[in-house]
C-alpha cells in the first residue's frame, strides 16, 4: 500500500492534436513547484501521480500544487493492487468511523471479474461490518470512498478531492509585462492573467527618496506571492523620481497622475520588449480613481504604439479585487502603509476627465524622450 497524489488536469481535455503541448507545460509547473521535495511525476490515463514522496511533505505537496493553475483538482490515496482484499484494506484506512457515506468506483479496467455496481456494494458492506456507527445514505453522504481501478493492475483509494487553481498552465498563452504597484490591485491583475496561461514578468516603478526602501520591499514581497503561481518571474525596477519633479515643476499639478501615467506606460512597453513580453498588464478598475476614467484610460493607451494592454480587473468592484486579494495571499501585504509613486506630488484635484489635446500642451514643457531616456537607465532586475 503506498500513498500517491492524483493530480487531474483543467482545459486541457478541451485541446485537440495539441494537447500534447500544454500537457508537457503543466507537467514542467508541477516540476518546478516541487523543486526541492522528493517524489516522482508520472503520468496515467489522463492524469498524473506524485509517487515515492517523504510522507511528512504531505501537506506541503498539497499547498504547492493549490497554486499551479492547470490543475483541476488532485486527491491523497493509496495505491494498491487490484485485488478486493487490497483494496477493502485500503477503504478501511481512508473511512472515518463514524456518519452516513457511499462508495463510487470507476472500472477503466473492464478485466476486471466485478463491474463497479458489485465492487461499491461489497466494499461498502464489509465497511458497515466493520464500522458499526455508519450509515448508508447514497444521495447526501457525508463523505464518499472512491475507488479508481486501473488499466495497469492497480486501484486508487480515496476521500476527499483539492479544489486546483483551474484555468490554463503557465507559459502556454505567451509573456506579459505587470504593472505592479504597492496596492491591492495590481497583484490580483496579474494572478487573474497568469490564470489564462500568461508567463508573468513584472514592472515596478519608484521615486526613492519620495518613498522609502519598505515601500520597495513591500513591491518584492508582492512579486513574490505571484511569483509562487506563476513559476517565478522577474521584477524590473525603475525610477521615476526625476520625471515627478519635472512634471512638478513645469507643469500644472492636476495633471501629475495623467502626465505620470502616460511615462509609465511608455517606459513599460520599452521594458516590455527587452524581455520579450507581449502585452502589458495593469490593475486599473474603471471609475475606481481619477486615473481610471474612460478618458484617463485613453490617454494611457495612445502612447503605447505597439502592444496591447490588458485590463483584467475593468469590470470588478473593489470587494471584489479585495476578496481575490485575500485568495491568493496577497492581501495583508498590499495593505502596510508604506507608499508608492503615484501619491507622491499628488494633487487635491486631479483631472478627472482629460482631453488628449490639453495633455499633449502639457507634455510640450517637458523634454519627454530625455525623461524616458534617463529613467531607463536606472532600471533594475530582480529574479524571484
Amino acid at each position: 500500500m503506498e500513498k500517491v497524489i492524483i493530480i487531474r488536469y483543467s482545459e486541457l481535455h478541451l485541446k485537440g492534436k495539441n494537447r500534447g503541448y500544454f500537457e508537457r507545460v503543466l507537467i514542467t509547473n508541477i516540476e518546478k513547484s516541487l523543486k526541492g521535495l522528493k517524489h516522482e511525476l508520472k503520468r496515467q490515463s489522463g492524469r498524473y501521480l506524485v509517487e515515492n514522496f517523504d510522507g511528512f511533505d504531505v501537506d506541503e505537496i498539497i499547498s504547492r500544487l493549490k497554486k499551479v493553475f492547470g490543475i483541476h483538482s488532485f486527491s491523497v490515496a493509496l495505491k494498491v493492487d487490484s485485488d478486493m482484499n487490497a483494496i477493502y484494506k485500503a477503504a478501511e484506512e481512508v473511512c472515518l468511523d463514524n456518519g452516513s457515506f457511499k462508495v463510487e468506483t470507476h472500472r477503466a479496467d473492464k478485466a476486471f471479474p466485478l463491474n463497479s455496481l458489485q465492487i461499491s456494494a461489497e466494499i461498502g458492506g464489509r465497511l458497515l461490518n466493520k464500522f458499526k456507527n455508519l450509515s448508508v445514505d447514497v444521495h447526501n453522504p457525508q463523505f464518499v470512498i472512491n475507488i479508481d481501478v486501473r488499466e495497469n493492475g492497480t486501484t486508487l483509494v480515496f476521500n476527499e478531492f483539492f479544489k486546483g487553481a483551474g484555468g490554463m498552465p503557465v507559459g502556454s498563452s505567451g509573456k506579459g509585462l505587470l504593472l505592479i504597484s504597492g496596492g491591492i490591485d495590481s497583484p490580483v491583475a496579474g494572478h487573474m492573467i497568469a490564470k489564462r496561461g500568461m508567463q508573468i514578468n513584472c514592472i515596478h516603478f519608484h521615486s526613492y527618496p519620495y518613498t522609502n526602501m519598505q515601500a520597495r520591499d513591500k513591491v518584492v514581497e508582492l512579486a513574490k506571492v505571484l511569483s509562487d503561481y506563476t513559476c517565478g518571474t522577474k521584477l524590473n525596477i525603475v525610477s521615476v523620481t526625476h520625471i515627478q519633479e519635472e512634471i512638478h515643476k513645469k507643469c500644472n499639478g492636476e495633471y501629475m497622475v495623467t502626465l505620470l501615467r502616460r511615462f509609465m506606460m511608455r517606459i513599460a512597453e520599452i521594458v516590455a520588449k527587452k524581455c520579450g513580453a507581449q502585452c502589458l498588464i495593469t490593475g486599473e478598475s474603471l471609475g475606481q480613481v481619477a486615473s481610471q476614467t474612460v478618458e484617463g484610460i485613453t490617454s494611457s493607451n495612445s502612447v503605447v504604439k505597439y502592444l496591447p494592454v490588458l485590463r483584467p480587473l475593468c469590470g470588478f468592484d473593489k470587494e471584489e479585487i479585495i476578496e481575490r486579494s485575500r485568495y491568493m495571499g496577497a492581501y495583508d501585504i498590499s495593505i502596510q502603509p508604506y507608499e508608492d509613486c503615484c501619491t507622491v506630488f499628488l494633487p487635491k484635484h486631479p483631472v478627472i476627465k482629460p482631453s488628449i489635446e490639453s495633455i499633449l500642451d502639457e507634455e510640450k514643457k517637458l523634454d519627454v524622450e530625455k525623461l524616458i531616456e534617463d529613467a531607463v537607465a536606472t532600471l533594475e532586475v530582480v529574479s524571484l
